[in-house]
């Protein structure tokens, strides 16, 4: 029902800035909260941050909060993930992730999520 497409990763110097994209094609994107998460190699996936359907409420994690920030343009099916002052630990793979419910919150357990694009790799280098 949800297709997910990310783009934007890239090769960056510590202290940089990215912004990754997702596009959604389907029509239940715009009733799906929407999180990021990412992958380092040999590690767990994580939760990155979310934002509700209606983009009002945006959700991170400790690590990144104050550095990313979520948002989504409903009129385009996209969701985006502004990154800044990057870090070497912030090197991974980046999923963005569509819930399986309509019209709930993002959560941070990946089992929440039914729909997940292939990744974009984000590297820092220090």
């Amino acid at each position: 029902q949800v297709t997910l497409v990310e783009s934007g990763g890239g090769l960056v110097q510590a202290g940089g800035s990215l912004k990754l994209s997702c596009v959604a094609s389907g029509s239940t994107f715009r009733n799906r909260a929407m999180g990021w998460f990412r992958q380092a190699p040999e590690k767990e996936r994580e939760f990155v941050g979310g934002v509700s359907w209606s983009g009002v409420n945006t959700y991170s994690v400790d690590s990144v909060k104050g550095r990313c920030t979520i948002s989504r343009d409903n009129a385009k099916n996209t969701v985006y993930l502004q990154m800044n002052n990057l870090k070497p630990e912030d090197t991974a793979v980046y999923y963005c992730a569509a819930v399986r419910s309509l019209f709930t919150s993002p959560g941070y357990s990946a089992g929440e999520y039914g729909y997940w694009g292939q990744g974009t790799q984000v590297t820092v280098s220090s």
